[in-house]
């Protein structure tokens, strides 16, 4: 899930790591030191201090809320980390990514690469170093760092259900080269065996195919509610009406029902890692 054209993720001077960044600084200057001795203090270069004060870097999370410890903020700097962390995605996949965290029930149709919450890590490095126009070295390494993150969802408890429908087609494109094709399977096969985790494979070979529209994610929320989105180009949308949502998941059904069983795909990727 990447932006069509390559801009910043943020602009310095508004949003809220300008407002994170302006508090950091108004509190470091309080408590009396300069960026060099808080620097020392939570193992940080100046310059990186500067980046974080300036909304040009993202800080992490310890990085909060050990800088809300030290200067004595009570509790200012450590409310904002999920706004902050929020920061690391593209503009149009943010609400999709809170939603996505918090959802009891994931559905993911894929048909150009592997689902971004099962990419390993030089995977997910290859399809971002592939994105055109380019992407900033720095930009690139907020994605990736993002994108790994979202996967703690498999360590969630409750564990959320997960289904996954990928094309054929995306498990012989060798994206970053043999070694990390490779590897992406085998991170496929490990995930597969988990309880919550179904994944199915879409054979090249079916004659009917309910997904030619293209690919999407169905969510459904511990509330209840039933959220659908979807991503073309760069161009995504979060479907929250019913009509349209209960469309997506009619497709999905069919998806499921046309695709290999998740049986015969662990077989299928099985196959596809012994050949050489």
């Amino acid at each position: 899930m990447d932006d069509e054209v390559q801009q910043p993720e943020y602009e310095v001077g508004t949003g809220m790591l300008c407002v994170f960044g302006r508090q950091l600084k108004l509190f470091r200057e309080r408590a009396g030191l300069d960026r060099a001795g808080f620097g020392s203090m939570t193992g940080y270069s100046v310059s990186t201090i500067a980046a974080f004060e300036q909304a040009r870097r993202i800080p992490p999370p310890k990085f909060i809320d050990r800088a809300d410890e030290l200067l004595q903020a009570g509790g200012v700097l450590s409310a904002s980390k999920e706004e902050v962390a929020r920061a690391q995605y593209p503009a149009f996949f943010r609400d999709a990514a809170k939603l996505e965290a918090e959802a009891a029930v994931l559905h993911v149709y894929a048909t150009q690469a592997v689902p971004g919450l099962l990419q390993t890590e030089e995977y997910a490095r290859a399809v971002f170093a592939m994105w055109r126009p380019q992407l900033d070295e720095e930009v690139i390494e907020q994605r990736l760092a993002a994108r790994l993150a979202r996967q703690e969802v498999f360590t969630q408890r409750p564990a959320p259900h997960l289904s996954f429908v990928i094309e054929e087609a995306v498990l012989l494109r060798p994206l970053g080269g043999a070694v990390v094709r490779r590897g992406q399977l085998e991170q496929l096969l490990l995930i597969e065996e988990k309880r919550n985790v179904e994944v199915q494979v879409m054979p090249l070979s079916r004659q009917e195919h309910a997904g030619l529209a293209g690919p999407f994610t169905l969510m459904e929320m511990r509330d209840g509610r039933r959220i659908a989105y979807a991503e073309v180009q760069g161009d995504s949308r979060v479907h929250t009406e019913r009509l349209k949502v209960r469309e997506l998941e009619r497709t999905y059904g069919s998806l499921r029902a046309q695709a290999h069983t998740p049986a015969e795909s662990r077989a299928l990727i099985e196959k596809l890692l012994g050949e050489r």
